[in-house]
C-alpha cells in the first residue's frame, strides 16, 4: 500500500551543525525546540553508529564494539539518557517558592553552607555568596538559598512544579523508548523504597541532585515552557494530521504560572549570561538581537568526601574520564523575543558553564542564524491571506 507524506520539523542543515559540534566531545547530546509550538529543529546524540551496517548484519566483534562502548552509540541520549540536572533545575524551585508565597524579595544570606540536623550541606562557592535575592541567586546559582527555599515550600510542592514544566514524565514525543526521568515525592519515597523522606533530600533535590533525574529533551521541554510560558508538547512531525486528522496540531494551553513568576526567573537566567557576575557570561552571545539566557548545571557522578572537601576539591579534569561530573546547560533565544530553546549535555564534560554553555551558545547562534521558523511562518501568513 503507498505510504502518507511526512513532514518532519528538523531542519536538515541545522541538524547537520549540531551533531557536528557535539562531535568535538567524548560524549554528547543536544536538543533545539520551536518554543511556541514544541517542534524538533535539531536532535544530536554523539557517538552514533552507521544504521546501514546492520542490514547484512554484525561480525561478534563490531557487535562487541558498539554494545561495550563506554559513550554508548547504540543509545539515543536525548530521550533515553537521564541525568541528575542539577543546578538547571533551581528555576522549577524559584518557581515553587513564589507560588507559596516567597516573592524574589526573599533575601538568604550564604556562609557557604547551611546546617540541617547534624549534616552540613554545602554550597559551591566555598567560602560563601554573602546576601542573595532570588534573581541573584538564579545568576550566579547559590545552592545555600535554594536550599532555604526547599526546607520553606517542601519537596512535594517542587515536584509538582516540576511536572509542570515537563520534567519526571514521557513528553509523548514519536519515538520508542522514551524514558520517564524521575522527580521524587514523599510518596514515591515511600512506595518504592518503604521508607520516610529525610529533610536532608529536600536540600539536595532543590540542586537537581539525589534521586532527581531528566533528559536532555525534558530539559529543552522545560526551557520552552519558561520561555512561552506554555505547555508546549514536542514534536516531530509538522503535519500530523496527515496520518490522522484527529492529531491536528493544537494551541499549546497556558501553563497557569503567573507572568510576573515567570519573567523573574527569565530575568535570572538573563542576568546568568549577559552580566558579568552570571555563571555563563564568557559563554554569551554578543550579536545584538540573539542574546540568550541559561542556566548551567553540573550533574555530580560520585560524592565528595569530607576529606577531599577539607583538602580541597580534586577538580574534574585531573580525575578518570568516567568519574567526572556531566556538565549541562539549558537557554532560549532572543531573550527579548525567545523562539528557540536549548538543552546541552556533555557527558563527563565537567562543569556546565565552561564544557556545555559554549556549545548551546554556537547552537543557538547558527539556529537564529539559520531562522528555521521563518519558512513555518511565512507559508501560515500565505495560507492566512489564501484562505481570507
Amino acid at each position: 500500500m503507498p505510504g502518507r507524506d511526512v513532514q518532519l520539523t528538523i531542519d536538515a542543515g541545522l541538524q547537520h551543525y549540531v551533531y557536528g559540534r557535539l562531535s568535538a566531545e567524548r560524549s554528547a547530546t543536544a536538543v533545539v525546540l520551536d518554543v511556541e509550538q514544541g517542534e524538533v529543529l535539531a536532535m544530536g546524540s554523539y557517538p552514533a553508529f552507521d544504521p546501514s551496517a546492520f542490514t547484512f548484519g554484525l561480525s561478534s566483534e563490531q557487535w562487541r564494539s558498539l554494545s561495550t562502548d563506554p559513550q554508548h552509540p547504540l543509545t539515543n541520549k536525548t530521550i533515553r539518557g537521564t541525568y541528575a540536572p542539577g543546578s538547571t533545575f533551581k528555576m522549577v524551585v524559584a518557581l515553587a517558592a513564589q507560588e507559596a508565597g516567597l516573592g524574589g524579595g526573599h533575601e538568604v544570606y550564604c556562609p557557604g553552607f547551611m546546617e540541617l540536623g547534624n549534616g552540613r550541606f554545602h554550597c559551591w562557592k566555598r567560602w560563601g555568596h554573602g546576601k542573595m535575592t532570588m534573581q541573584q541567586a538564579l545568576q550566579q546559582s547559590c545552592d545555600v538559598y535554594f536550599y532555604d527555599l526547599a526546607k520553606r515550600v517542601g519537596i512535594d510542592a517542587i515536584a509538582a512544579m516540576a511536572n509542570r514544566l515537563g520534567l519526571g514524565l514521557q513528553t509523548g514525543i514519536e519515538l520508542p523508548g522514551e524514558r520517564d526521568g524521575l522527580v521524587p515525592t514523599k510518596g514515591w519515597k515511600l512506595a518504592y523504597m518503604g521508607e520516610s523522606w529525610q529533610g536532608g533530600e529536600t536540600l539536595v533535590a532543590s540542586i537537581g541532585q539525589g534521586f532527581m533525574l531528566a533528559s536532555p529533551l525534558q530539559l529543552a521541554v522545560m526551557s520552552a515552557r519558561l520561555a512561552s510560558g506554555k505547555a508546549v508538547k514536542p514534536t516531530l512531525l509538522r503535519n500530523p494530521e496527515s496520518l490522522d486528522p484527529a492529531l491536528k496540531r493544537q494551541e499549546a494551553e497556558p501553563l497557569g504560572i503567573p507572568e510576573a513568576h515567570l519573567q523573574l526567573v527569565r530575568n535570572g537566567m538573563d542576568s546568568v549570561t549577559n552580566d558579568r557576575r552570571g555563571t555563563a557570561y564568557r559563554a554569551r552571545i554578543d550579536i545584538e538581537g540573539m542574546e540568550m539566557a541559561g542556566k548551567t548545571g553540573t550533574s555530580q557522578v560520585r560524592r565528595i568526601t569530607m576529606a577531599e572537601r577539607a583538602a580541597g576539591v580534586v577538580k574534574n579534569e585531573d580525575l578518570p574520564w568516567r568519574r567526572r561530573d556531566h556538565a549541562l546547560f539549558v537557554a532560549f533565544a532572543p531573550v527579548e523575543t525567545p523562539r528557540y530553546a536549548c538543552a546541552v549535555v556533555v557527558e563527563h564534560g565537567g562543569g556546565g558553564s565552561k564544557a556545555a554553555a559554549p556549545i548551546a551558545r554556537d547552537i543557538l547562534v547558527e539556529t537564529q542564524r539559520r531562522d528555521p521558523l521563518k519558512d513555518r511562518d511565512d507559508g501560515q501568513l500565505a495560507e492566512f491571506l489564501r484562505d481570507s
